[in-house]
């Protein structure tokens, strides 16, 4: 072997090694599809993995995390957090250890604001309450149980996220949303708003009913499920922001939140900070909730393992 040759070997072999030694220690998105027998459809879904998830597949037993199930905004889809700056974000805060391991899920939500459908044709509760988390917990070795699992998302998914914990507290340990769709105005207004072409009365009516149909406007409602079910939910964590010009006015039903969670004397976290709806918002107060999430789970951890004498 010339000296030329066993330089290009030894190149070779520090490429592989960077290569595959390197790309162990890095986070990566798995994104996949399910064929839903309950939606009767593929929902797709992308899942973050932090690093060492790949090797911890090889400890004993196999380590398990926790999971985060990250709903989408109207108009984004499962992959949107992922490749507008949310990976390189989360990557930083490990790196800072500002953020703990758990994955997180995101589902593909179209325009459904997860829940089912007012006509029964999209049942999307019930895709993700008796299929698709199932699915995750199979499909990745995620912890069971709710001390394990929480759930986020931004405008739609925001409210889909807070509808979901307020409704099931006992599935989840900690909820958060920024810039949720909470909506103050009635079904009536909403009904009046949508004859005269405002566009957000639109979509609504194809989930909520045309008109709207009242007890399922009510059934689904943060506002509705926080105060019946106000004892459970001080069990959950619950965190979140709206921008102060939000082009919705989405700021106003968060306000109304955070007075109806004070009424009901159910902790939480709430900030109203300068901003509007955007990508831009989303993105500068996203770290906050992730650390929010890492802070949970992390508690949850000390206090399963106190529970079974686990020393720290």
């Amino acid at each position: 072997m010339t000296r030329n040759s066993r330089f290009s070997f030894l190149s070779l072999l520090c490429l592989c090694f960077f290569l595959t030694g390197g790309a162990v220690a890095q986070s990566r998105i798995d994104c996949s599809a399910l064929n839903s027998r309950v939606l009767k459809q593929v929902v797709h879904y992308c899942v973050y993995l932090p690093a060492g998830y790949d090797t911890g597949a090889a400890q004993h037993p196999p380590r398990r995390y926790p999971v985060l199930y990250f709903l989408h905004g109207l108009g984004d889809n499962e992959g949107t957090l992922f490749n507008s700056g949310g990976w390189t974000l989360l990557d930083d805060l490990r790196n800072q250890q500002k953020m703990g391991d758990f994955l997180i899920v995101a589902p593909e939500g179209r325009r459904s604001f997860y829940i089912n459908s007012a006509d029964g044709s999209v049942p999307y509760s019930d895709f993700v309450l008796q299929e698709f988390m199932l699915h995750v917990e199979h499909a990745y070795r995620v912890l069971p149980g709710r001390a394990g699992r929480a759930i986020s998302g931004i405008s739609m998914g925001g409210f889909g996220a807070l509808r979901f914990a307020f409704a099931h507290p006992e599935l989840f340990s900690a909820a958060s949303a920024q810039s949720a769709a909470l909506i103050t105005e009635s079904p009536q207004e909403l009904d009046a708003a949508s004859r005269t072409g405002a566009p957000l009365a639109g979509v609504l009516g194809a989930v909520f009913g045309k008109p709207i149909n009242v007890p399922h406007w009510n059934e689904n409602s943060p506002f509705v499920l926080a105060k019946r079910n106000a004892a459970s939910l001080r069990k959950v964590a619950i965190y979140f922001n709206c921008g102060q010009d939000d082009n919705y006015g989405f700021e106003k039903g968060a306000a109304a939140l955070h007075e109806e969670l004070q009424k009901e004397t159910v902790r939480h976290e709430y900030h109203s900070y300068p901003g509007d709806h955007s990508l831009t918002y989303f993105l500068s107060h996203f770290a906050e909730v992730m650390e929010f999430h890492s802070r949970v789970f992390g508690l949850l951890a000390q206090e399963t393992n106190r529970s079974k004498g686990v020393p720290k």
